[in-house]
């Protein structure tokens, strides 16, 4: 609007107007100087934006701010320029203490030769158009091509703003007559009038500053990308872990957009690099022949490989995801894993076989896994969870084959199986107060006993108790042989009634000893024979 008004005003100065249209751009002149110095303000907040931003990430928005102090101080610079032109024209009518100039600025009101035709012609165009507004156009078109030097081609929009309110293009041709910019500008015009103009190209100066200044700071973000979900990423060394050594891992924020799926491809790439230092990726060959590209879900590439041989496995490519500012940013990476064969230990904790009618203790891991995703079977009875182990009870003699599986990605993943023989409890030894077949005891430590017991053998680690369901008593009595039966586990009346009657020397034969175990089988355990002392 201020532009229109100038433009307006001088075309009623080339048909002679009177002082009012003088005074009527002191008017345009204090606007434009109001607006310039709106500019200055709206662009300091950008330059202490830049700095915020420079400070919190000096990697990514140092470069900008750069650029924008540099583009901070050729707009001064070309400013100060412009102000002194004023200044210098304002001097040479004024004289050098002219009220018409205070700290540098122009006060429009006290100027008294605002209608003066010669001072600013001579200046600015010159007797030999040798004036300064050459060097004027100079440096507008220097600060212009500048400007649009830190502006992107593809932002079209703030280039041609640039480019219109910077622009020093010659006018065209009018009836014959060729004009020069500085001409059209500057030439037979009242020193108010030049005054003014040279404000409003101190705005349009302010003015394509702010429009590069927004520019400048919206490639801050817009080389980023757009996150909309962050997530906890934990990545250890490794994760199986001997005893005694480190666990060590890295803990950082991983950030995802869930509305946008990066390009994962896996294979072979090469890189090449621009004048600029720039580095391209490419994948080598033909995708689905040489290079495969991976399904995404929730911002992550999803990669599985099924596994056919040991070793180490170095595989890599590349991932691909598009900025803010549209275009594509492709990084390449690398990695490696290590191939086994599968590792399982599955061990009976106390035999080297499993016994029918006892709880087997066994203890399975696999290395790298934890417990709890730990799946075992038998198919040979059942086999149960126990304090951080598992107890086999197998039904039957023969083999019983332990099978372990791991829950992982979603499914169950067999991992082996070892197999255990599968035996009855051994027979217990039948005893006599603590003493097996052949021990001699005297007739008060037979008495002192309820019966024959049955203890099992000492390199049977089961704690295991057989109940004596019965046995016969048989000894020589006064030269008579005398055979007595119990029913149960203990010595019946007239079985003791002959135990009183032993005499030193005296033989003892519990003959037939017979027990039931847990797994309620009967078992002969013979004979404890027993010398009386």
């Amino acid at each position: 609007m201020i532009g229109m008004m100038y433009l307006v005003l001088t075309a009623l100065l080339a048909l002679n107007v009177s002082k009012d249209v003088l005074n009527a751009f002191i008017l345009v002149d204090k606007s434009l100087t109001k607006t310039t110095e709106n500019f200055y303000h709206k662009n300091d907040v950008y330059y202490r934006e830049f700095d915020r931003a420079a400070a919190e990430n000096p990697v990514k928005a140092g470069p900008w701010k750069a650029k924008a102090d540099e583009v901070k101080r050729k707009s001064n610079e070309l400013h100060e320029y412009i102000q002194g032109l004023k200044l210098e024209i304002v001097r040479s009518s004024e004289g050098e203490e002219s009220e018409a100039i205070v700290d540098g600025n122009i006060i429009d009101d006290e100027i008294k030769g605002r209608e003066n035709l010669f001072i600013s012609n001579e200046i600015l165009i010159g007797s030999r158009k040798d004036g300064k507004a050459n060097d004027l156009r100079a440096a507008i078109e220097e600060y212009r091509k500048y400007l649009l030097t830190v502006i992107g081609e593809n932002a079209t929009d703030v280039r041609e703003t640039i480019e219109t309110s910077l622009n020093t293009d010659d006018p065209k041709t009018k009836e014959g007559t060729i004009l020069r910019w500085q001409d059209e500008h500057f030439e037979d015009v009242p020193l108010v009038a030049a005054v003014t103009l040279l404000s409003k190209l101190q705005s349009d100066v302010r003015n394509a500053e702010s429009d590069a200044l927004r520019y400048l700071f919206g490639q801050i973000e817009a080389g980023s990308f757009n996150f909309n979900l962050v997530e906890p990423v934990v990545i250890p060394n490794s994760n199986h872990v001997v005893r005694g050594t480190e666990y060590k891992a890295n803990i950082f924020m991983a950030a995802f957009d869930t509305t946008q799926e990066p390009t994962v491809y896996i294979g072979e790439y090469d890189s090449t690099i621009a004048d600029d230092g720039t580095i391209t990726y490419n994948m080598k060959g033909q995708l689905g022949r040489d290079y495969s590209e991976v399904p995404v879900s929730q911002g992550k590439g999803m990669y599985s490989v099924t596994t056919s041989s040991t070793g180490w496995k170095k595989w890599g490519g590349i991932i691909s995801l598009k900025r803010l500012d549209g275009g594509v940013t492709s990084k390449p990476f690398k990695a490696q894993y290590q191939v086994a064969e599968p590792s399982l230990v599955v061990s009976a904790t106390k035999m080297n076989v499993f016994y029918l009618g006892v709880p087997n203790p066994v203890e399975i891991s696999v290395p790298g896994v934890p417990a709890d995703r730990i799946v075992a079977s038998t198919n040979n009875g059942r086999i149960s969870p126990s304090g951080g182990a598992y107890v086999v009870n197998p039904t039957k003699e023969g083999t019983s084959q332990i099978s372990v599986s791991v829950r992982e990605d979603g499914g169950v993943r067999s991992r082996g199986s070892k197999n255990f023989r599968v035996r009855k409890v051994p027979n217990p030894d039948a005893t006599l107060a603590g003493f097996k077949s052949g021990a001699s005891l005297s007739k008060s430590q037979i008495l002192a006993e309820l019966g024959p017991k049955a203890k099992m053998p000492d390199w049977f680690e089961f704690d295991l108790e057989f109940t004596v369901t019965g046995f016969t008593l048989a000894t020589y009595i006064q030269g008579f042989y005398q055979e007595l039966q119990a029913t149960g586990g203990t010595f019946t009346t007239a079985q003791r009634e002959v135990l009183r009657n032993l005499n030193p020397g005296a033989k003892l034969y519990l003959n037939d000893v017979m027990a039931v175990g847990p797994d309620g089988s009967s078992r002969n355990l013979g004979t404890v024979f027993i010398k009386v002392k």
